[in-house]
């Protein structure tokens, strides 16, 4: 018997991409899709990847360029964490910013939920800037992770990256793609 994972394709929306329901349960998550990825896509904002088993949009991912970038970060802990950052990287002179791509939204359909497809999308990240070549550098994933998908992106290897926003709606949280 075939998985869904066997199935998907990843194919990245362009402006004639026909759009048609996308069911997350999230309204917000939704309505991008379906009424603004063409415009950031446009606008250079983020570029769009729809997630399809046949003609059926399963998920769908943004990403665009970010920084992990230390001015951001605060506490002795937070500094400690940018120094053990810092020290996987070979070169003598400290940055304060380290090149990452950053996951603008990220949603499952609802009757796909629990088959392992938000997995196979941070596998496609990765795969996607470690082995295809890119006219940019990329050393980690970023994310701005809804307060509900924290455990989500923990079970995925990433950290957070402050804990300033500890009570936020969102966390900032990081990949480091040398990890894998």
């Amino acid at each position: 018997m075939t998985s869904v994972l066997d199935q998907i394709e990843i194919v990245r929306l362009d402006e004639d991409t026909e759009l048609f329901s996308f069911d997350c349960g999230d309204m917000d998550l939704n309505d991008f899709l379906l009424n603004d990825a063409k415009n950031y896509l446009k606008s250079m904002l983020a570029v769009t990847y729809l997630v399809k088993v046949e003609d059926e949009i399963v998920a769908y991912f943004c990403l665009s360029y970010d920084g992990l970038t230390r001015t951001t970060i605060l506490t002795e802990e937070e500094k400690a964490l940018w120094n053990r950052v810092g020290r996987k990287i070979p070169n003598s002179k400290r940055r304060k910013t380290y090149p990452a791509v950053k996951i603008g939204r990220l949603a499952v359909a609802e009757k796909y939920a629990g088959f392992g497809i938000g997995r196979r999308i941070i596998d496609a990240i990765a795969v996607m800037y470690l082995c295809e070549q890119h006219h940019a550098a990329c050393r980690f994933v970023t994310v701005d992770a809804y307060r509900s998908a924290l455990s989500f992106y923990e079970r995925n290897d990433f950290r957070y990256l402050t804990t300033k926003d500890g009570e936020d709606d969102t966390r900032a949280m990081y990949f480091d793609l040398k990890a894998i």
